[in-house]
């Protein structure tokens, strides 16, 4: 049995079966909990150190998805072990290093910054799928990830896109290029892990991403003031721990195995739309002309570089 068939088999077949095998679903739920992520981020710097907040959102995480995957990962122990040096980088890169960077940046750098810098998430994935396994991009999704990039431009700058310029990159806006850098080789590397259940990959994966933060975790604790046990700390460690870790890791997962990384690299770009969405629903923010155009855009683009390339005869 191929590996494509082991996880097809994997998947629930009854109530909620469909929508694992919708990959665009999974993607556009995993990009709005992420933008969600970036937004608490931002209003948890200064009051939850970095590496505080990503090992709690770990092993709470952890703690979730537990009693549900233990099933699997009993059944799958034998092909994770055969893959253990892939499993731990996996769980370093896309689980510890990524989203303490991402912390550590939004301690030194504002919103706006971070959601243009996570539009180029796509070109990372794309640099990493040629240099590793020679994967190039094809015309629809060079040409869908540069309509969508736009249409982010558009939104962001308030549809004046001679805005950038006057835009201020700084550390923080360094440290999460490298976050960026660092997501986009967890993606292409994620699309070669064992055939097991999608439940028992994020189960492992969110154990070994906070344990290996441990070694990082103790100095935090020692030089920096610790986190304090407040109702607004408590829910925002709650959602990161709920929504872009356990919902968002499992449908992006999922959505990688059916389409492949650079088809689902594009969706990067609704993250920050989906930013602007909240801020106008829930900070008032009004939607103006820039906002609808941008929209458009980036649906368009989005559409155009996750289609299924057509065959051609070799």
């Amino acid at each position: 049995m191929s590996a494509s068939e082991q996880i097809s088999d994997a998947t629930p077949r009854g109530r909620g079966g469909w929508l694992f095998n919708q990959p665009y679903v999974l993607l556009s739920i995993a990009a709005l909990c992420w933008a969600g992520n970036a937004i608490v981020g931002r209003l948890a710097a200064g009051h939850i150190p970095p590496v505080t907040l990503a090992f709690l959102r770990w092993w709470l995480g952890f703690l979730i998805i537990l009693p549900m995957a233990w099933k699997y990962l009993k059944r799958d122990w034998g092909a994770i072990r055969a893959n253990l040096g892939l499993m731990v980088f996996l769980s370093l890169t896309g689980v510890a290093a990524f989203n303490t960077l991402q912390y550590w940046a939004l301690e030194h750098t504002q919103a706006l910054n971070t959601l243009l810098l996570q539009s180029a998430g796509p070109l990372f994935v794309a640099g990493w799928s040629l240099i590793l396994f020679g994967i190039r991009l094809t015309l629809a999704q060079a040409i869908g990830i540069g309509v969508s990039l736009t249409g982010v431009l558009v939104i962001l700058l308030h549809g004046d896109l001679t805005a950038i310029t006057a835009i201020d990159f700084n550390k923080g806006d360094l440290i999460f290029t490298v976050a960026l850098l660092i997501f986009g080789l967890y993606s292409v590397m994620s699309s070669k892990r064992p055939a097991i259940h999608d439940l028992s990959f994020v189960a492992f994966t969110f154990g070994c991403g906070f344990a290996v933060l441990i070694p990082v975790l103790i100095p935090e604790l020692i030089f920096r003031p610790a986190m304090k046990f407040d109702i607004p700390n408590l829910l925002s460690t709650l959602y990161v721990a709920v929504f872009p870790s356990t919902i968002a890791y499992l449908c992006y997962n999922r959505s990688v195995h059916l389409i492949g990384a650079n088809r689902a690299a594009p969706f990067f770009h609704v993250v920050p739309v989906f930013g602007t969405a909240m801020a106008i629903v829930f900070l008032g923010e009004r939607p103006q002309i820039f906002h609808f155009i941008g929209f458009a855009l980036v649906l368009t683009g989005v559409f155009v570089a996750s289609r299924k390339p057509s065959a051609v005869s070799g």
